[in-house]
């Protein structure tokens, strides 16, 4: 059987930074070309970046959040964009502001279907939930890493929460061992 680590793929990156200063959006909104600001939907102004794709939410608070990113390094590099569109529009940035990465949200495949009642036995109620009448995926709750990972009949994974992209290598690691300690990995 391939390695499932090699099916690995990033789906979504989420940094959180912040600017040190209050913001009035309506301006930044008029100012910055393709920005969306529509307080009766968002408390946040929207700005979209195209290379690399990703969508900043910049809040009056000076906080910015940026998703969509496919890498950590595309979520620095789109964060950056958006300082320096930001100090075109003359609100002082710091050279460098900390950038935290906050969520990584990655795919995967072992490659064989599960039988995922059989998994939610074998792995204890503690760190599982499953119910396939709500939602078609088992829910596992791993403590190293600090996952949590949704299993799918098909051997499909998503994992969500991790900070480093590490984080998803090592827990298809600990999903795939573990299933095959219980003997329901193909």
């Amino acid at each position: 059987m391939a390695d499932p680590t090699e099916s690995i793929n990033i789906e979504n990156v989420v940094a959180s930074t912040g600017i040190d200063q209050e913001l009035d959006l309506q301006t930044v909104a008029m100012d910055l070309e393709g920005a969306d600001y529509d307080p009766e939907q968002f408390p946040g102004l929207v700005y979209r970046t195209a290379d690399p794709k990703s969508a900043a939410l910049i809040f009056r608070s000076g906080k910015i959040v940026c998703t969509g990113a496919k890498s950590t390094d595309a979520v620095h590099e789109a964060l950056h964009m958006v300082f320096d569109e930001l100090r075109a529009l003359e609100i002082p940035i710091e050279d460098d502001p900390e950038i935290t990465v906050q969520n990584i949200v990655t795919s995967a495949d072992l490659g064989t279907d599960l039988n995922l009642n059989a998994i939610a036995i074998g792995l204890g109620l503690e760190n599982i939930e499953y119910e396939p009448e709500q939602f078609p995926g088992l829910v596992y709750r791993i403590d190293d890493p600090d996952v949590v990972a949704l299993l799918f009949g098909s051997g499909k994974l998503v994992i969500t929460g991790g900070k480093r992209p590490a984080d998803a290598e090592a827990a298809v690691r600990v999903i795939s061992d573990r299933l095959s300690e219980l003997g329901l990995l193909g």
